[in-house]
């Protein structure tokens, strides 16, 4: 594919403003991080629903953001022990499981067409957008000790936030991302999967592999909290699921007939277009990561 010169300009000065944005979100402190993230993961929630209804299915918005909203709110507030002195705490995520069955109970007695896709997608927005968000809010207090503040009502413990674990895998998405693009645009020749996704070449990935992979050498050395091998498998991930979950965003949007999933980003579309790799990606790093804690 040929490089479009003002399309180019358009992205990247959109990306400016949104990369400012997420490193703010990120960097500043853990509230702001879940902050920035509970609006993220909302917004792409209803994104998903709004895509949803282009294909005649009508899903339980509601219960699809209450479930999303305490699914979120469950792994936020999880992450400092502190607050489990409160007892709304540990019913949260019951209150998830129970909204789920309720999507059930509603399609029994309501008297929209084809009741048991409106409960799968319904469900299947929470699954593919809400959980990879809090699975995110896991990998920023991956480390999972506990630090000791004693003041007069005795001894309090919190679990530390690390925003190098999510910087770390963002900055590796981007570089992929920006990688496929420009590697793409100038020798991509052999499409990656014409039937999804038009403009995806094997030379744009396959360059973006390498470029991610050498990335990850540097990467390591700023956020020395992982050896530089776990950074590699890593980029390794970023590279193989970041690509999968491009395509399988792609899918999505072309069987509801739209090009982007919204228009909250000019020249990058909507929350499910910017993040897609990321909700892809999210569940792997934090298994593996899991894994070698």
């Amino acid at each position: 594919m040929a490089l479009n010169i003002q399309t180019f300009i358009k992205r990247t000065l959109t990306a400016i403003v949104f990369v400012a944005i997420l490193l703010f979100g990120i960097c500043y402190n853990y509230i702001s991080f879940v902050s920035l993230f509970f609006v993220v993961s909302i917004w792409g929630l209803n994104e998903f629903y709004l895509l949803a209804e282009k294909l005649n299915v009508k899903p339980y918005k509601i219960i699809g953001y209450l479930a999303g909203i305490s699914l979120f709110l469950f792994s936020s507030l999880s992450q400092f022990t502190l607050l489990q002195g409160f007892d709304f705490l540990k019913n949260i995520l019951p209150f998830s499981f129970v909204l789920i069955f309720l999507v059930f109970v509603m399609a029994l007695f309501d008297k929209y067409p084809n009741p048991i896709q409106n409960i799968a997608y319904t469900i299947l927005g929470v699954i593919y957008v809400v959980l990879p968000f809090s699975l995110l809010v896991h990998i920023s207090c991956i480390d999972n000790f506990f630090i000791d503040k004693v003041n007069n009502q005795g001894i309090q413990s919190y679990a530390p936030y690390n925003y190098h674990y999510v910087l770390g895998v963002i900055v590796l998405i981007w570089i992929s991302d920006v990688s496929a693009y420009l590697v793409g645009s100038f020798f991509g020749k052999h499409k990656l999967y014409e039937r999804i996704s038009p403009g995806k070449t094997w030379e744009g990935s396959i360059g973006a592999a390498f470029l991610t992979l050498g990335a990850s050498f540097v990467i390591a050395r700023f956020f020395p909290e992982l050896e530089m091998k776990h950074w590699v498998v890593i980029s390794l991930l970023v590279s193989i699921f970041g690509t999968i979950g491009d395509l399988v965003e792609s899918m999505i949007k072309r069987q509801a007939g739209v090009k982007d999933s919204g228009r909250i980003m000019p020249g990058h579309g909507g929350i499910l277009d910017r993040f897609d790799s990321l909700l892809f990606v999210s569940p792997f790093i934090y298994a593996y990561l899991t894994y070698i804690k």
